[in-house]
């Protein structure tokens, strides 16, 4: 079957431009049960889902998060706002990141703003920094278009239907080689983040 490439890269385009995140004012300012935070979650980010069976978190997942002091203890059974916003982040990182390294950026920033009465809150990271997750949209419309583009020329000489695999399968590949890299280069400034009781600011 023949792809129509237009089409196919003003698809990919047009699901970047779909990227939304949970804005804090949509998330309860009341403390929630587990039900309702998994309830909560799946209503608002089940458009990240590849397929419609799939779970965005599940009361196990937390759970575990929550044993493996990825997540602060719920109080009485309830999560708060902050607990949701936690929850978002390991939503996003685990799907890129070992569970030792969304430790090693989640712990301090847990320690440092979690439930805290100083000047920067959750709530203030969480908009701050998904603020400028937005703002990164028509770069990666940019990049991804390049790739695509150069991906286009490869395998010139290929008959056809061998030129059609060829030519997404060099896409894909130039996809992967960024992720591949992007997470290795993570993966080394998280090995510099401070340790230990320094992590603490201790």
């Amino acid at each position: 079957m023949t792809i129509d490439r237009d089409d196919l890269l003003n698809s990919i385009l047009e699901s970047l431009s779909r990227i939304d995140y949970i804005k804090p004012d949509e998330i309860p300012s009341i403390e929630l049960y587990m039900d309702q935070v998994t309830t909560f979650i799946e209503t608002h980010l089940k458009s990240s889902k590849r397929y419609q069976e799939d779970k965005v978190l599940t009361k196990t997942m937390i759970n575990n998060y929550a044993k493996n002091n990825l997540l602060p203890p719920p109080v009485k059974k309830k999560y708060s706002k902050e607990h949701i916003l936690m929850l978002i982040y390991i939503y996003y990182f685990k799907n890129i990141l070992s569970i030792n390294d969304i430790q090693s950026l989640l712990n301090p920033l847990a320690e440092k703003y979690f439930n805290t009465d100083k000047e920067i809150n959750m709530e203030d990271v969480y908009t701050e920094i998904f603020g400028l997750e937005k703002t990164q949209i028509d770069v990666l419309k940019q990049d991804i278009t390049d790739k695509f583009m150069a991906s286009q020329k490869t395998f010139a000489s290929a008959n056809e239907e061998d030129r059609e695999f060829l030519t997404l399968f060099s896409f894909i590949c130039m996809l992967s080689f960024d992720v591949y890299n992007k997470k290795m280069l993570i993966e080394k400034i998280i090995d510099q983040l401070p340790k230990g009781d320094n992590a603490k600011g201790k």
